[in-house]
């Protein structure tokens, strides 16, 4: 079942519907890392850069060189702070695109069904924020775990595989359940949701594809909770 809604979310990631999404995504979130970029680096040559110049003798013959050190590392800390970035502002814009892709999904695979009900902008914006949140934290966690030997790579699995898995699977819930409800179907099938997780988070870890994360994840809970929920009703008919 899991391996079935991954596959199948993949392939959509492909499909001609999902590729405009794809491209808003991608296009607000090359906009906003420039906009991150020059207001970075406007920061740094107003106030840092300043600051430490302050340090410097102006007749000391290292001026020059020093000067140019700093523009070096001024240019290092700012590509390291972009790379940082990219993910937690991809996350942050994708979010508002969710229910886009979960239409895509249940057009397409499931035209049978009734269609889910998208979630009001300011329920989606709220939703984008709170996974901005969950990516922050969970990734500040497996950061910190990282200097315990032998636990920093399964805590990065775990850390992301509960949290994705939780909030995507009960965003896919809410398209056709109350938030209570999502959440009572999402904890009776946990261990099944956990396991999911778990692929998304292997997913993030892949570079330049982790990009697309929240567009699979959302993809892959939408297919898992009509998976779950055709099973459930086909075994309340026997």
């Amino acid at each position: 079942m899991i391996g079935l809604a991954a596959r199948r979310s993949f392939e959509n990631l492909f499909a001609p519907e999902t590729r405009k999404v794809f491209w808003k995504v991608l296009g607000l979130t090359l906009l906003a890392l420039l906009v991150l970029w020059f207001v970075l680096r406007g920061a740094f040559n107003s106030f840092v850069l300043p600051w430490l110049q302050g340090f410097m003798p102006s007749t000391s013959d290292w001026t020059g060189w020093l000067t140019l050190f700093l523009a070096v590392f001024a240019g290092i800390a700012l590509a390291l702070a972009m790379a940082l970035l990219i993910s937690p502002v991809t996350a942050l814009i994708a979010g508002l695109f969710l229910d886009d892709v979960a239409e895509v999904v249940e057009k397409r695979d499931y035209p049978d069904d009734a269609p889910g009900t998208a979630m009001p902008i300011a329920a989606a914006m709220k939703s984008s924020v709170r996974f901005l949140g969950v990516v922050i934290v969970g990734n500040i966690v497996a950061l910190f775990l990282l200097f315990i030997p032998g636990v920093n790579l399964v805590a990065f699995f775990l850390v992301n595989g509960y949290l994705l898995g939780r909030e995507f699977f009960e965003f896919a819930a809410m398209r056709f359940r109350s938030p209570d409800d999502a959440r009572q179907f999402r904890v009776k099938h946990a261990f099944t949701v956990f396991l999911a997780g778990l692929v998304i988070a292997a997913f993030l870890a892949i570079p330049i594809l982790n990009l697309l994360t929240p567009l699979f994840a959302a993809g892959m809970m939408v297919h898992l909770h009509k998976l779950i929920s055709h099973r459930e009703a086909n075994l309340s008919l026997r």
